[in-house]
């Protein structure tokens, strides 16, 4: 199966641009060229470059499907990096209360928030949760999205979690979309769990952790480090079980205050810090030392009301790379557009509309592990999006258009 994109504007995220053979003009960040050529092979991309230099018998090779972008713009395929779209219910109510004066601690305190999602998804079978996640998937995918990370975390006990988790793997099966999981076990404490948090991690979350990676679920952990959810310290051993276990970790930290889970993040290497909003320059460097990257998620800033944005400038100049995501979940962030997502992240923090595309391509492809994507390069996955615009900008300019002429994932038109 070969795919041949012919007389396309092309961002390819590369560095690596720049040592192409082009006379057509070329920006940083983006590695823009105009009057360019893609060929995929199966699910990889096998030659990319100017329309010049693309041998002339490709194009009337009646084998291969010829897209003819007429100028549209193409870049890889997008990348949610942090969503919570697997679960079960909805919290509409706490939308109304937040919208009364109530603030996401008081309702947590409340028994809402998280632990109000829990009892709704330990209720649904496998199928109901995938069911329920497809609508939220679907709405991902209409908008260029090729991977999603999904956590588990509305469970908090052993069979709810594995079900999540199997939930999210079914969800490419479902789907033409690439699904990473991340355990979230240590996600707030369970209201029918009456030990000490250190007890929840050992005799709950770390045995659930086990069992979901002997079943093959897992491909990173993940933790809420905040006042309302585990302290740094206790979520200690959990992390230690995953470096023993060989998985990599990341981290919620720092959303709604410092509460030292960036510094525990980076000792472990993590994959990304999450939120970050109350990052501080120690925070920073050692994220930079560590090789993390900084996933900023300005829907949950957003519904949430938040005035505390994440620390950009030192973001940009230690060089810490930023993603951004939707963090899709019931309760902090309703949002399952991506593209409104980047256009959050360069009103509210800042970002540039360069930066908002890098952080949902190669950005989030690296906070999620991943070093087959993100990117357009000879030899990476064909997983790409063809878009409507005449400048990469557009895509984080408007608001509530969706500019997307067609998805291809591994190679092929979805």
């Amino acid at each position: 199966m070969q795919t041949l994109i012919t007389n396309a504007e092309i961002a390819t995220l590369d560095a690596h641009t720049s040592s192409m053979k082009t006379a057509a003009r070329y920006s940083n960040p983006l590695g823009l060229f105009s009057n360019g050529y893609l060929l995929a092979r199966n699910d990889q991309i096998k030659s990319i470059g100017p329309m010049a230099d693309l041998p002339p018998h490709l194009v009337d090779d009646p084998s291969i499907d010829h897209i003819d972008a007429q100028g549209r713009l193409l870049t890889p395929a997008l990348i949610d990096c942090h969503t919570h779209i697997v679960h079960g219910g909805n919290r509409a109510r706490e939308f109304e209360m937040r919208l009364n004066g109530a603030s996401y601690t008081e309702i947590a305190n409340a028994g809402g928030g998280i632990v109000s999602t829990v009892s709704a998804t330990r209720a649904m079978s496998v199928a109901d949760l995938v069911r329920s996640a497809l609508p939220r998937v679907d709405a991902l995918l209409k908008e260029g999205v090729s991977v999603i990370e999904v956590k588990s975390g509305y469970g908090l006990d052993r069979d709810t979690e594995l079900r999540m988790l199997q939930a999210a793997r079914l969800l490419a099966v479902e789907r033409p979309v690439r699904i990473v999981t991340s355990f979230l076990g240590a996600h707030a404490m369970p209201a029918d769990f009456r030990g000490s948090p250190e007890d929840y991690i050992a005799n709950i979350c770390i045995p659930a952790l086990l069992a979901a990676h002997e079943e093959g679920l897992v491909d990173a952990v993940d933790g809420f480090c905040e006042s309302i959810a585990f302290s740094a310290e206790q979520l200690a051993p959990l992390f230690a079980k995953a470096q023993e276990l060989g998985l990599p970790v990341k981290l919620h930290a720092e959303q709604l205050s410092r509460c030292g889970g960036s510094l525990l993040a980076a000792k472990h290497e993590a994959c990304s810090v999450d939120h970050v909003e109350y990052a501080n320059e120690e925070d920073v460097l050692a994220l930079a030392k560590a090789g993390s990257v900084a996933v900023l998620l300005p829907g949950a800033f957003y519904t949430l009301r938040e005035t505390q944005k994440p620390p950009v400038d030192l973001f940009r100049t230690y060089k810490v790379p930023m993603a951004l995501a939707t963090d899709a979940n019931p309760g902090s962030s309703p949002l399952t557009s991506i593209l409104i997502a980047m256009n959050m992240s360069c009103t509210l923090f800042g970002l540039t509309p360069a930066e908002a595309l890098a952080g949902t391509t190669r950005n989030a492809a690296k906070a999620l592990g991943l070093d087959d994507t993100g990117i357009l390069r000879s030899g990476m996955r064909a997983d790409l999006a063809l878009w409507d615009v005449e400048q990469p900008a557009e895509l984080a300019y408007r608001i509530g258009l969706n500019p997307l002429y067609l998805r291809l994932f591994a190679g092929q038109r979805k």
